[in-house]
């Protein structure tokens, strides 16, 4: 089988393609012209020169091809377009990686988006699967864990702002690029959408305590109210002032990020590591 795999370059997807590979499965990688492929230089992949938001290039793409694993966001408003071009091609089968972050109760900017994107999969007559991650983390390349590390490598003392005690159940990348290749092998999972997350939920102050119990450091929490940050992050953002964090991303601290992986375990075996055994794993990558 040959699969068409969007996203490939980045950091769940260049995870996804070895394993793909590894599965038998020859693999097509859709790129920008600018994109980096050294993550998959030493691959044995075709390579075809496109963009999502060109149906003209993702038609070429898809001729030859028995699936879709698209792994690029469908935050940008492109799913109603590809699964119309995919549904042109005669290309029936597709995995597509969304997120928890639709459930969200915060008025996200990207919230609406994503939730068409998921609609437009569902009614447009392919056999879906859709899955959720929650936020992923793994290496270097990650955008969330690998940035507390180095934080927590250079202060004794931890900002937190709230109280700690919010839910949060990071994905490890591997354990997301395992689930592809799980979902995309498995007929049950066809018109199905599923939720995957770390073993367990942990609060936040335990996310901070075992990343420094990993690094062998002691740190102290010092937690601040976090209904004034907001309100100021919100005010300079109006002035359009850069600042390294958001209002937003504060808010979402303080939401319940917890979520049953029941459905994906059941139908594909989907079984993820704990965020320590993650941690670990992490450091030493």
């Amino acid at each position: 089988m040959k699969v068409l795999v969007t996203g490939a370059t980045g950091f769940t997807g260049s995870r996804v393609v070895p394993l793909l590979l590894n599965s038998g499965y020859q693999v097509r990688c859709l790129t920008r012209a600018t994109s980096d492929r050294s993550p998959l230089s030493a691959l044995t992949v075709e390579w075809a020169a496109g963009d999502l938001s060109n149906a003209e290039t993702l038609t070429a793409a898809l001729r030859g091809v028995d699936a879709l694993v698209n792994i690029a966001s469908l935050g940008f408003g492109h799913a109603e377009s590809i699964v119309r071009v995919v549904k042109e091609a005669g290309v029936k089968r597709g995995i597509f990686i969304s997120t928890t972050a639709i459930f969200t109760q915060l008025n996200a900017g990207s919230k609406s988006i994503r939730l068409a994107a998921e609609e437009a999969i569902q009614a447009n007559g392919l056999d879906y699967t859709i899955l959720r991650p929650t936020m992923i983390y793994g290496s270097e390349r990650d955008r969330n864990m690998w940035r507390l590390i180095r934080l927590l490598k250079i202060t004794p003392i931890m900002p937190i702002f709230g109280d700690g005690e919010s839910l949060q159940q990071p994905i490890f990348v591997d354990d997301v690029a395992q689930a592809v290749v799980l979902a995309l092998k498995t007929d049950a999972t066809i018109g199905k959408s599923y939720n995957i997350a770390g073993k367990d939920p942990l609060t936040y102050n335990q996310v901070i305590d075992t990343v420094s119990m990993a690094l062998g450091k002691r740190v102290w929490k010092l937690h601040l109210p976090y209904m004034p940050i907001v309100r100021a992050l919100q005010f300079t953002e109006r002035m359009r002032l850069p600042l390294p964090i958001k209002a937003e991303q504060v808010l979402r601290l303080n939401e319940n990020k917890a979520f049953s992986y029941e459905d994906a375990q059941k139908d594909f075996g989907f079984s993820p590591r704990s965020f320590e055994e993650g941690i670990r794993a992490e450091r030493k990558g």
